[in-house]
């Protein structure tokens, strides 16, 4: 094989997304195209330079990082006795190339994914193929914020369209309403995971069903329904046509959960009464829950639900009235909507939330569900979510692991493989952390002046850095540290101390509410005291997302308790020496210990958050200006002789050996293998 050909080969499979030696040989193919296109190796491929695939040098490098991908894929797998899961998810965040995602969901599910992969377990994705996926963000010239919709062309992407025998699109069929609807399905090769998007945007499909596929979560109820029955019933159609049959079904939310529906209706079809239908189904799905607001579940007016299931009603042969049942928490009220959460719950033998606390919000959110219960046997267990630490590990660091400890942490992922880690020097540990934060503060440079929204950053390399990047929801309160302005200008101003913030994150297109929080903290970043110190960076995506988690001192994050299901960010920022400041919410309560961060807010009494919103948002902002001032700020700057922050580093320490390996996406699939999909009934 040629050099070409090995890289060909590569790039045909996302092992290299989480393999920095390989995203630098595409990058060295020509680096101009590759940046421009969000690092997409298809795209440096198409328009590789000679001089650079002629030279032995780099003929080398390819060898070496051809074997290792041929090594990864041809290891015995660590868990072949594992159940054969199929996992379903709206979203996958897999590259920033692949804009598939909108948040944390996303991002879990490419994590958990990928971490399937290493592990060797038997394991198929199913989402949709978002063409337009989620939107590039920019900016007009008040600070609002705009949506443009670049298009994904699978010819430039590493995805394959799956194929009969015969070379023709393999496709199956959907009922919607009283339409039947094509839908067909691109492979992605993630490790040894294959990922099937489906996809409804082609001539076999009438005009109004083409969009179904393409953008998330846009549109009204009336389209989101039937982009549900696409992902769940087409998406269960889909393994059937290609011939795989799970042990397990694995819906990550509630968007999914109409596949349970269609097992359902496959043990109905074969034979077996309602009863042993149910059983059967029960026996082999499980369902995970992350929404700690009701009103953030998928509900659907029973006239929607009836007339998008007309279809599905016809082929499975049940009254409207018992279909409805299986999403209502009454089933005999015929004014309640149909809860696709509900669904997820009745159907499946095992359910979880995302953190201890989550589990907990929702067992009191469905105990209405199991009236029989006790509140603390509500059948919703908790797994907390971990992160896959060989793709948010930045290139630096995972060669500081390997210089100085000789591991590759990223691959090692026990918390003994870490514990090295805390007989490193104070120095070296230090150098360390100011590298990577001098590597943020570059990126940063560079980013400001390609973005629409003007920023003049006047950002030191020394000064104490904080990062805040995620969805611009309103209850994650990005402005709360502005809340009494005058507090905030005195900490920005402080000479002796300096300190400086990024902020990133998009507003859902349709949420003005948290547009306005973009808004508002542009409008501060230009206000003297604030001016250069406050940068908002725009079009967050994950590359974004890495170099802040990699190179922020401090991570900040303060949603209103208890909305925050889990949160992975913090936990991809002690890999890298970085510190949480948070509320005691999402997986914070677990990661917390006292000694490797702070908590923002009153000690957590029990009742799960204020009934008052203003109440909680006056004192988590009063904890927070406390903490910045009488712990943050203070011990940061404390140095000692040599000009070292001791206590600092002393907390870096006891981030970098005790949450990395608890909170690693392979401790939450392993997890989820032995508490989830294995099963003795």
């Amino acid at each position: 094989m040629t050099s070409r050909d090995k890289l060909e080969s590569i790039a045909t499979n996302l092992w290299w997304t989480w393999t920095p030696d390989a995203r630098s040989l595409f990058r060295r193919l020509n680096p101009e195209v590759y940046r421009a296109s969000d690092d997409n190796p298809r795209a440096a491929l198409a328009t590789a330079k000679d001089e650079v695939l002629n030279d032995s040098s780099f003929q080398d490098d390819v060898d070496a990082v051809y074997q290792r991908y041929r090594d990864y894929m041809e290891r015995t797998p660590l868990m072949e006795d594992a159940p054969e899961t199929a996992y379903f998810c709206m979203e996958y965040g897999l590259h920033e190339s692949m804009p598939l995602y909108s948040g944390g969901l996303g991002v879990l599910a490419g994590d958990h994914s990928k971490a399937a992969s290493d592990l060797g377990l038997p394991f198929t994705g199913i989402g949709l193929f978002l063409r337009e996926g989620y939107f590039r963000q920019s900016f007009d010239a008040d600070g609002w914020q705009e949506a443009t919709y670049p298009v994904l062309d699978p010819a430039k992407h590493p995805v394959s369209l799956v194929s009969e025998g015969g070379g023709d699109p393999l496709t199956v069929t959907v009922p919607i309403g009283t339409h039947e609807i094509a839908v067909r399905a691109w492979k992605v090769a993630l490790g040894h995971t294959d990922l099937y998007l489906l996809d409804t945007d082609f001539d076999a499909n009438p005009d109004e069903y083409r969009p179904l596929t393409r953008r998330l979560y846009q549109g009204g109820d009336h389209e989101r329904i039937r982009q549900e029955i696409v992902l769940g019933i087409g998406g269960l159609r889909m393994l059937r046509a290609l011939d795989v049959t799970p042990d397990v079904y694995h819906a990550n939310e509630g968007h999914c959960a109409f596949l349970m529906l269609e097992l359902l209706r496959e043990r109905l079809a074969a034979g077996d009464d309602v009863a042993e239908a149910e059983t059967w189904v029960r026996d082999r799905s499980v369902f995970t829950t992350h929404t700690p607001v009701m009103a953030g579940h998928d509900h659907f007016d029973p006239d929607l639900f009836s007339e998008a299931m007309a279809g599905f009603r016809d082929e499975i042969h049940l009254s409207n009235h018992d279909l409805l049942g299986y999403g209502r928490v009454h089933t005999d009220d015929h004014e309640e909507t149909f809860t696709m959460t509900v669904l997820g719950l009745k159907l499946s033998r095992a359910a979880n939330g995302v953190s201890e606390l989550n589990g907990h919000v929702a067992r009191q959110q469905w105990e209405d569900l199991y009236p029989d219960r006790p509140l603390d046997e509500v059948p919703i267990d908790a797994i907390t979510n971990g992160v896959h630490l060989p793709t948010w590990t930045a290139g630096p660091a995972r060669d500081f692991f390997a210089d100085h400890i000789h591991v590759d942490l990223t691959e090692a992922q026990d918390p003994g493989d870490w514990a090295a880690l805390a007989d490193l020097s104070d120095e070296t540990l230090w150098d360390f952390r100011c590298s990577l934060r001098e590597r943020l503060l570059n990126y940063v440079a560079e980013k400001v002046q390609a973005q629409s929204l003007p920023m003049h950053p006047d950002l030191d390399p020394e000064a104490l850095t904080i990062g805040f990047a995620r969805r611009f929801a309103t209850y994650k309160r990005a402005p709360l540290l502005f809340r009494d302005r005058e507090r905030a200008r005195a900490l920005f101003s402080d000479a002796d101390r300096p300190l400086q913030i990024l902020y990133a994150g998009k507003a859902h297109p349709d949420d003005d509410a948290g547009k306005e929080f973009i808004r508002r903290i542009y409008a501060l970043s230009q206000e003297a005291g604030f001016e250069g110190k406050v940068v908002f960076l725009e079009n967050y995506d994950m590359e974004m997302g890495r170099m802040l988690t990699s190179g922020c001192d401090v991570w900040l994050n303060n949603p209103r308790r208890p909305l925050e299901a889990s949160g992975t960010s913090g936990q991809k920022v002690a890999a890298h020496g970085g510190l949480n400041l948070s509320v005691l919410d999402g997986w914070w309560p677990e990661g917390y210990n006292g000694n490797n961060g702070w908590a923002i807010g009153p000690e957590p009494t029990g009742d799960y958050g204020t009934a008052d919103p203003e109440v909680q948002d006056e004192q988590d902002a009063a904890s927070l200006y406390r903490q910045l001032e009488e712990g943050v700020l203070p011990t940061f700057y404390t140095r000692n002789d040599d000009g070292l922050p001791t206590d600092w580093i002393d907390m870096m320490r006891e981030a970098m050996t005790g949450v990395p390996a608890p909170f690693s996406a392979k401790r939450m699939v392993l997890d989820y293998v032995e508490e989830m999909y294995r099963h003795d009934g």
